[in-house]
């Protein structure tokens, strides 16, 4: 099982602040205002963003709730921000999210399992014959100015978001998980793939082999 972990309090000293996602706010339907990341669980083995962490302000009972990159897109009312389809009454609904159910996989696992479930029952819009909820596609989001997607066809950038990418100096291959949602983010979670083996070098579950430079995991019995 991967070993997720959350960054808290780090700061990547070559990366604009404007590009640090946490801070940013979070939309639901109607341009609703649901809260701001406050951070993100990434995966150990190749610093891939799982979830972002997203901070009611108090509205919401348990006050942060989880959102998956793949649900997410670039508000198109918020430069900078993000939005997602759903509402408070659907977040509501969620599992409660605890971070000590990090530190284990049973509970982990077990809550997972709950958090799919909240966002498949709810009355979430979907494609047909999708179980995605209706946000843009890869080949509807609208490249960012001065990128390489802007100089492909929609179709194009498509096929390339869908290949399997390096990730960069830690020479590991991972999937897009954030493929479409703009420049803020994919800046980001560059900076953290190239981050991974300093961001998780004190981590008691992971070590990274000099040799190599891959992640070996070693799980603790619990």
């Amino acid at each position: 099982m991967s070993h997720y972990g959350l960054l808290r309090d780090y700061r990547f000293e070559d990366l604009n602040t404007t590009d640090d996602i946490r801070g940013a706010a979070i939309y639901g339907r109607n341009d609703e205002k649901l809260g701001k990341i406050d951070d993100v669980i990434f995966d150990h083995s190749t610093g891939s963003i799982k979830y972002v962490v997203v901070d009611t302000g108090g509205w919401f009972s348990t006050k942060k709730f989880l959102v998956p990159p793949h649900r997410l897109h670039a508000s198109a009312e918020h430069d900078g921000d993000f939005a997602v389809n759903v509402n408070k009454q659907q977040i509501e609904a969620f599992p409660p999210y605890n971070e000590s159910d990090l530190h284990s996989d049973e509970k982990w696992k077990d809550y997972e399992k709950k958090f799919d479930r909240a966002w498949a029952s709810g009355p979430v819009q979907h494609r047909e014959g999708s179980d995605r909820d209706i946000t843009p596609t890869p080949a509807e989001m609208p490249a960012q100015p001065g990128s390489i997607g802007s100089q492909l066809t929609p179709s194009e950038r498509a096929e390339v978001n869908s290949r399997i990418i390096p990730a960069g100096s830690n020479e590991v291959n991972i999937e897009a998980s954030g493929v479409g949602i703009g420049s803020r983010w994919s800046n980001f979670e560059d900076r953290l793939r190239q981050r991974r083996k300093e961001l998780t070098r004190a981590c008691t579950t992971c070590t990274v082999s000099p040799s190599n430079q891959s992640l070996t995991q070693e799980r603790k019995a619990s």
